[in-house]
């Protein structure tokens, strides 16, 4: 089942008192609008209508302090209960003292097996993400679109890659010739009402676009239409782009009602399958005792106390009954999941080793051909042999011997890390590549080889050991090169003899993986023209950079 309630968690810098005092002014202000009277609020449940009530429960401790409001409202017997849910909690050391604010709105149908209501987007939440400042990791959360200017580009990328992120960034463009402020009055803002407080939401101006665009390569967004991304994207990667969905200028228009219930989907079921931060997991489940109403009799009061309990057993029992619909829906989903990802991983393997038996053959019926003195044909002197992969990346580094082309500089660590978190076929390319540059070094001091190792994937004479020039970078963006602590990390080692330092910076290297967050990459140092040997400075998991 889809998800349909609302979720908004954003954190803010102000201290857990004042955004305590915010929260409650704007929840006041809220409840009143409803035509509700919420005086005399206090610890307990409060009869704020015939229909409604109001519960607040509050903790401060040496885990931290929490306040928690939760107005439950059933207008007939027949429309079942909404219930809203506010909390503020102050923040846990690792999330570096935020303050964390989380909105629940859900409907509890009155009758078991009805479907839920799908939750609007409630107005408490827009009044409090501008009055909080409210925020997701670096990005500001607000209740309005902000304009991305060419000079903001480098920092919005910066933001769409900050593995702290937790929600989606939907970015619009303005069509060539229209006025942006216009169009985002008129077309965007009404497309992103139901998204605020489930989304970051900017709009990319005419000038930025292009400048976006091109560090985005492989995650264009433009001419009128919408893109979602997701956390985790990896720009540097191609294949990642399928994971972040593009509105066309053509669907927002054919129906923009339609368009932006479907733009809010995805960030509205991301909120609801998305873990709480540790902060807000540990608070504890509300249990709320009302306060009942004496009359002065023993016998009144305890009436009052049953009828009281008894209320909050049928809604614990509701409760209850949602929540294990809702783990019997998550369950199902998890093992689609996991089947498709069986099955994708199953193609991937086979495809590749397809690759490399394919591989095998030419190498086999080049060698066949030179036998047979057919030179021309053959193109290259390549020597038919089977491949063994090493099995796990300690035994890569192991086997290192066996490239005399290959020195290797790294830490050993960092490497062997990766046997803990590889997937897929992390290791048969790490092995090629370094297969590739050794046969590529051995070549370059044989004076066999000119240019760089890109050069020599692109040319016949890599046949013998060919590695995918996509997945050769022969140097690091400007940004990085300028920025001097991401320039430091990938000042590695090498002897003293290439380098009076001991360290080069290297910025070639290979793509060894890519669609997570270890994305691993093989660092190297080409020093063929002089010691005959290529560097390989680092083996594990991406080096920090403005877009990874």
């Amino acid at each position: 089942m889809e998800p349909r309630g609302y979720r908004m968690v954003v954190s803010t810098e102000l201290n857990y008192v004042k955004a305590c005092g915010i929260a409650e002014r704007q929840l006041l202000e809220w409840i009143r609008g409803k035509g509700y009277d919420p005086s005399g609020l206090d610890e307990g449940r409060t009869e704020i209508a015939p229909h409604a009530t109001l519960d607040r429960d509050s903790e401060s401790g040496r885990k931290g302090a929490y306040s928690r409001w939760r107005m439950r409202e059933t207008p007939s017997s027949a429309s079942g209960t909404w219930q809203s849910t506010l909390i503020v909690r102050s923040g846990l050391e690792e999330d570096g003292g935020r303050t964390w604010v989380q909105i629940d709105i859900e409907h509890q149908p009155a009758r078991e097996g009805d479907v839920p209501k799908r939750a609007k987007t409630p107005n408490i939440a827009r009044s409090l993400l501008d009055a909080l400042e409210a925020r997701d990791a670096h990005a500001d959360v607000a209740s309005a679109p902000v304009f991305i200017e060419a000079e903001d580009v480098d920092d919005a990328i910066e933001e769409l890659c900050d593995s702290n992120r937790r929600l989606p960034v939907v970015i619009a463009t303005v069509p060539y010739g229209k006025d942006p402020d216009d169009w985002s009055r008129s077309v965007v803002e009404p497309l992103f009402h139901c998204l605020h407080g489930l989304a970051v939401l900017y709009v990319l101006t005419p000038e930025a676009q292009a400048k976006f665009n091109a560090a985005l390569e492989y995650h264009p967004v433009f001419g009128g239409g919408v893109r979602t991304y997701l956390p985790g994207i990896d720009p540097a990667w191609k294949p990642d782009a399928q994971r972040h969905p593009v509105m066309s200028r053509r669907t927002i228009e054919a129906d923009p009602r339609r368009a932006a219930s479907t733009l809010a989907a995805l960030p509205q079921r991301l909120s609801s399958r998305q873990p709480l931060p540790a902060a807000l997991l540990s608070i504890p489940r509300q249990r709320t005792r009302p306060r009942s109403a004496s009359d002065g009799t023993d016998v009144a009061e305890l009436r009052s106390d049953n009828a009281a309990l008894t209320a909050l057993l049928d809604e614990a029992e509701r409760a209850e009954a949602i929540r294990v619909n809702e783990i019997n829906d998550l369950y199902a989903e998890l093992a689609k999941a996991d089947q498709a990802s069986n099955e994708l991983r199953g193609e991937n393997e086979e495809l590749y080793d397809k690759a490399q038996e394919s591989q095998r053959l030419i190498r086999f019926l080049r060698e066949q051909l030179q036998e047979a003195g057919k030179f021309t044909v053959a193109h290259t002197s390549a020597v038919a042999a089977d491949i063994t992969y090493p099995t796990t990346f300690s035994e890569l580094l192991d086997r290192l011997d066996e490239l005399s082309g290959i020195s290797f500089t790294g830490n050993p660590k960092t490497t062997r890390s990766l046997d803990s978190q590889s997937v897929d076929n992390w290791l048969y390319v790490a092995w090629d590549g370094l297969l590739a540059l050794d046969h590529f070094a051995r070549s370059s001091a044989d004076g066999a080889a000119s240019g760089d190792f890109l050069s020599w994937c692109k040319s016949d004479a890599s046949s013998a050991f060919p590695f995918p020039a996509a997945k050769v970078a022969m140097r690091e963006s400007d940004t990085v090169a300028r920025k001097p602590k991401l320039r430091a990390e990938r000042m590695l080692p090498v002897p003293e003899a290439v380098d009076p330092e001991g360290r080069v910076f290297m910025q070639a290297h290979l793509k060894i993986g890519g669609g997570n967050t270890i994305a691993p990459r093989l660092h190297f140092y080409d020093d063929c023209p002089r010691s005959g040997k290529v560097y390989v400075g680092h083996l594990g998991p991406h080096l920090r950079n403005t877009l990874t």
